[in-house]
């Protein structure tokens, strides 16, 4: 085979390449981003500050941005428009589910669109008060505390809840249980059998902060708690669990970068669930926190009517590389009271799964994972690529389908 039949052939390949990806690319550009959306968010968040009345000052101050939190449908209908029957719904279901939203999320909300993505994560849905199948605690973390404040679930990680306070209450929340009406931070005294519990485990190496929001301390706190583990020797690694940089990004201070870049190594999982919440603000957030060195992780959550869809996953994906941001896991939604509209099947996911695998880069491809009820732990859920494994061979099944045999020899 000469030259020229040689490129000819790979001209072939790349052209069918490239047909693979054409429904993609046909769309691509109407899943819009919060960097497309810019002037809308702009409009908003000036209705917002004039409503409020505040400044641009204010805006950029994260503690004026929790205490001016939405938790009404007065200030909540000056944002967007709001039928009769959805104000009816909202005061309804506000008696039972707390809710409340950043004006920062609540500016990156279509006002006109009742399906809007960031608006079916942040406000009441009539949906939530006919849920007759989840339940309050479908992890069993309630059963997975060998101490206060602790879940445990692996043999050498554990989480310690440190607060139940978030910038806003999302309506998939899993720990709406804990949401309460009150906004409540631990204190040292009640982390403290925490932290015994893991000095007298010498086997834990990995501590996961989290709550409600762990950015919801302060840097004091945090650093305090930080601190406390540096001091345990088999304590390896940190990770704070937050969504801050989706729905509070004003939170990333240059003050706690400085903080937080005294506890390595330390890594952030955040919650972006759709390329609208990917920001100027949102980036800007991450650029300061991997500044410090924290290397940062996604973990989105499969909603129905909000992410369920290849294209927007993988446009999702695309974005967040694209401030630095890897795509970690997608969780398949659990069946907390309240929520289970938004639950897809499972074949739904690893649908999604089959149409990122081969058609992006790695880098791009999160670990789709159902967590096994009573807080039996994540489980990854792929793709079947193995057809049959021989004695010296193995038959797969490829990105496109295509089932190849190859050699499995023992070299040994």
């Amino acid at each position: 085979m000469d030259i020229m039949e040689k490129q000819q052939i790979s001209l072939q390949r790349a052209q069918e390449l490239k047909s693979k990806i054409a429904d993609y690319l046909a769309v691509k550009d109407s899943i819009l981003t919060g960097f497309d959306l810019a002037n809308m968010i702009s409009e908003n968040k000036a209705k917002i500050l004039d409503f409020l009345q505040g400044t641009e000052e204010n805006w950029r101050d994260w503690k004026w941005q929790m205490t001016h939190r939405i938790t009404d449908i007065k200030t909540l209908q000056s944002i967007i428009n709001l039928s009769s029957e959805e104000k009816e719904i909202i005061e309804r279901i506000g008696q039972k589910y707390r809710w409340s939203i950043s004006p920062y999320y609540a500016s990156l909300m279509n006002p006109q669109n009742p399906q809007d993505p960031i608006r079916l994560q942040a406000v009441p849905y009539v949906l939530e008060e006919v849920d007759e199948i989840g339940k309050d605690d479908p992890m069993g973390e309630e059963i997975t505390s060998p101490a206060e404040n602790i879940t445990r679930r692996y043999p050498d990680r554990l989480i310690i809840n440190v607060t139940n306070q978030c910038p806003m209450y999302c309506r998939h929340c899993q720990r709406r249980r804990n949401i309460g009406e009150v906004d409540v931070n631990k204190t040292k005294k009640s982390l403290q059998p925490a932290l015994d519990y893991i000095k007298s485990c010498p086997e834990i190496r990995d501590v996961l902060i989290t709550g409600g929001d762990s950015l919801m301390l302060s840097n004091s706190s945090l650093d305090w708690l930080l601190s406390e583990l540096d001091n345990i020797k088999h304590v390896e690694i940190k990770r704070l669990g937050t969504r801050c940089l989706v729905t509070l990004p004003h939170r990333i201070t240059p003050d706690l970068c400085e903080m937080l870049s005294h506890h390595h190594p330390l890594f952030i999982n955040t919650q972006f669930n759709h390329p609208q919440e990917i920001t100027a603000e949102a980036a800007q957030a991450a650029d300061m926190l991997l500044r410090a060195g924290i290397p940062l992780g996604n973990q989105t959550v499969l909603l129905r009517g909000i992410n369920n869809d290849a294209h927007v996953m993988k446009k999702l994906c695309h974005e967040l590389l694209k401030i630095r941001v890897k795509p970690y896991y997608i969780f398949h939604a659990k069946a907390v009271t309240g929520t289970t509209h938004f639950i897809t099947k499972i074949e739904e996911g690893i649908e999604i799964m089959e149409k990122l695998r081969g058609y992006t880069s790695g880098l791009a491809i999160p670990t789709y994972i159902l967590n096994a009820p009573l807080g039996q732990g994540k489980t990854p859920i792929l793709p079947e690529y193995q057809v049959s494994m021989g004695k010296e061979t193995i038959t797969i099944r490829t990105w496109e389908g295509k089932v190849i045999t190859c050699s499995n020899p023992d070299y040994s």
